[in-house]
């Protein structure tokens, strides 16, 4: 199991239970692992982003403080969190979507792993803070995501990856 910040906690400590003093010490609040029935609810829902955040450190560092721990060699910021891509710019985009995205979602791998795109998008929504974005990458538009979230006033703005036709960006404030 390849160690990210996607990963399940529960999946985590599955295949590491040697991890589950490092994680509580990361995160007190997850001391409440140790009973088995919210081991297996919280612990199926709660990704190592999540784990970082209430611990208040970067997930990419958790993830490699992780990695290290079972021998798994550190990656990089972008691949730490699951996800790596480089934003073109051009001149038509909008103002509001430059710089880098508070957020990155994966709606593809999401997808693939039988969850909703649109609920992470919305989990986000609630912890962005003001003037930044979400970068949603798909494989496909998204455009019930899209009708979603200009029901809910917020500005959206898609294009195609120019240099990976397949691959598309929507940006979301």
């Amino acid at each position: 199991m390849e160690i990210t910040s996607q990963t399940k906690l529960f999946d985590l400590l599955e295949i590491y239970p040697e991890l589950e003093a490092q994680i509580m010490n990361i995160a007190p609040p997850f001391q409440n692992l140790k009973n088995p029935v919210l081991r297996r609810t919280v612990g199926k829902i709660a990704t190592l982003e999540k784990v970082a955040q209430i611990g208040g450190m970067d997930a990419g560092k958790l993830v490699n403080t992780l990695r290290r721990a079972v021998g798994q060699q550190e990656l990089g910021a972008e691949a730490a969190s699951g996800l790596v891509i480089e934003i073109p710019r051009a001149v038509e985009d909008p103002e509001w979507a430059a710089g880098e995205p508070q957020f990155t979602v994966n709606g593809t791998e999401l997808l693939q792993r039988g969850e909703v795109p649109l609920g992470r998008v919305n989990e986000l929504l609630g912890k962005l803070e003001h003037g930044r974005f979400i970068l949603l990458v798909t494989n496909f538009e998204p455009s019930p995501i899209l009708d979603a979230m200009q029901k809910q006033n917020r500005r959206v703005f898609h294009k195609i990856h120019p240099a990976a036709p397949g691959q598309h960006l929507t940006f979301i404030q």
